[in-house]
This record gives C-alpha cells, sequence and structure tokens, in this order.
C-alpha cells in the first residue's frame, strides 16, 4: 500500500479512536517520514518545511542552481523565502519583493513555480526592477504573498543611492518613519487574508543596543528566529571583543509573518518596539 493511502487511512482511525493516536506508533513514523522527506528535483534536494519557531541554515542556497548571490552583503537564505512559499502560496500566484537585492526571492519563486515580481533601489540581479519600495508601482490587492530583508540600519552600504534607506541608522526616527512607508505600501498591494514574511535584524554599535524589530498592524501570523551565519562580525576577532568588552554579537534576526486582515474596518497605524 502507498504510504500517503495509509497514512490517510491511519489518520481516519485516529480520529474515530482518539485512544489509538498512542497506539500506532507507525503512524508517526509515517507522518513524521512525509514531513521531513527531501524531494529530489533537477536541481538536487529541496529544503524541509520548518516547524519550529527557531530556524537556522548553514548555507545561504539549496540545489544546483545558486538563488541569489551568496557574495552580497546582507544576501537573504534561500531557505526562508521557500518555506514561505510553500505554506502561503499556490503555483501561478503572485510573489513580490520590494527589496530584493541579489534577487533570492526571484530566483526560488520562478523554480517553485510561482509568479514574481522583485523591485531594489539598486538592483544586483538582472530581472529586479530598479524602484523605491516607498511607492509600488502595482495595483491595490494584486499581490499573494510580499517578502522583505530590509535594512536594519547603517550598518551596511548596500547602495551609493542617496535615497536608500539604509543611509539613515536606526538611532534616528527618520529611519522607521521611512520603513512605516513601506509598510503602508505592502499593505495597499497585499490582497486581504494574505501574508507577507518582513525579515529584520537588531543592531549593537558604540555600546549601543537597538532594536530594530518592530510590529505593524498586520494580523500577527507567527515570529521566527533565523539565525544569522556567515556574518562579517563572526570571526575570532569578534568574538574576543565581545568577551574582552563585554557585548553581545546579533545571533539572529526576526523574521514576522503578517497577514492583512479580511476586512479592513478602521485607519492602519503603525507603531515600533520600543
Amino acid at each position: 500500500m502507498p504510504r500517503s493511502k495509509k497514512v490517510k487511512e491511519n489518520s481516519k482511525s485516529v480520529k474515530e479512536s482518539p485512544k489509538s493516536l498512542y497506539l500506532l506508533p507507525e503512524v508517526e513514523a509515517d507522518i513524521v517520514a512525509l514531513a521531513t522527506k527531501q524531494e529530489p528535483t533537477e536541481t538536487g534536494e529541496k529544503p524541509v518545511i520548518e516547524t519550529t519557531t527557531l530556524w537556522d541554515y548553514p548555507k545561504q542556497s539549496y540545489g544546483k542552481t545558486p538563488k541569489g548571490n551568496n557574495k552580497f552583503q546582507g544576501v537573504t537564505p534561500a531557505f526562508i523565502i521557500w518555506n514561505l512559499v510553500q505554506r502561503y502560496t499556490e503555483p501561478d500566484d503572485l510573489v513580490v519583493d520590494p527589496m530584493a537585492g541579489s534577487g533570492t526571492t526571484v530566483d526560488v519563486c520562478k523554480e517553485e513555480g510561482r509568479k514574481v515580481i522583485g523591485y531594489d533601489i539598486a538592483p544586483k540581479h538582472p530581472e529586479v526592477i530598479q524602484n523605491d519600495a516607498r511607492n509600488i508601482p502595482l495595483p491595490d490587492e494584486s499581490v499573494d504573498l510580499v517578502f522583505i530583508d530590509s535594512p536594519y540600519g547603517d550598518n551596511v552600504n548596500y547602495s551609493d543611492n542617496p535615497a536608500d534607506i539604509g543611509k539613515i541608522s536606526c538611532e534616528d526616527e527618520r529611519f522607521y518613519h521611512e520603513l512605516e512607508k513601506v509598510a503602508i505600501e505592502i499593505h495597499r498591494i497585499l490582497k486581504p487574508g494574505k501574508v507577507m514574511g518582513w525579515l529584520i535584524g537588531d543592531q549593537w554599535v558604540k555600546k549601543t543596543f537597538t532594536p530594530v524589530g518592530f510590529t505593524k498592524y498586520f494580523e500577527t501570523v507567527d515570529v521566527i528566529c533565523v539565525v544569522r551565519r556567515g556574518q562579517s562580525s563572526h570571526t575570532g576577532v569578534w568574538h574576543y571583543r565581545a568577551k574582552k568588552f563585554n557585548f553581545y554579537l546579533r545571533g539572529f534576526k526576526y523574521l514576522f509573518i503578517m497577514r492583512k486582515p479580511a476586512k479592513t474596518t478602521s485607519k492602519v497605524k503603525w507603531a515600533k518596539y520600543k
């Protein structure tokens, strides 16, 4: 009997007799095997669906075809986008990344059969369109999923464009005002009931901790912690400094998963953590 059919029949018996959940170890084994199975494809093995709120990836991409450019400063782990696409979209859905950088979102979505538009104020990928995320040229309620990996201050030189939000320190209130404009645009283009994922980190500079993570008045689906690997500060020298001068290196970023309410009854407001 095919495994999927056996799991389905066993699941039915569990529903009919809840106590049987503790009497059918093969059911649990089959479900775990299905949940963690890596399916081979033309481009190699796919990731697995994450089932906890701690996501840790030892490398930036997967498979034989690169997703984005792992040499790009602040490149997004492709596994994050893959997981969001699998959970919250269907084939031919439209995914938008307003700060697409080196095009990780574009590459993942094309491989997964999703329509995708990537924008960036300073594109580093041939299919990413130059555009400011504070003014997204798309109709209202036209997008099925938005992913954004935004700056969390001026610690990284993303571009020479003076309008780049990454030129503003997160200790400056203007930084949040500009990100608010991006959030409003995302809310405008997203279909009711659909989801966005916003990846952002905190900052420690000159003995000052700035909690950049902020919340928007979408409905919160969940908050994920994504372990930061491959950071320029994760070297022996920086670990030595952290111990000597008594501070912590940034170990993770926040991934806020938010849903636009199916019906908006009041004006959208925005707030950041203090």
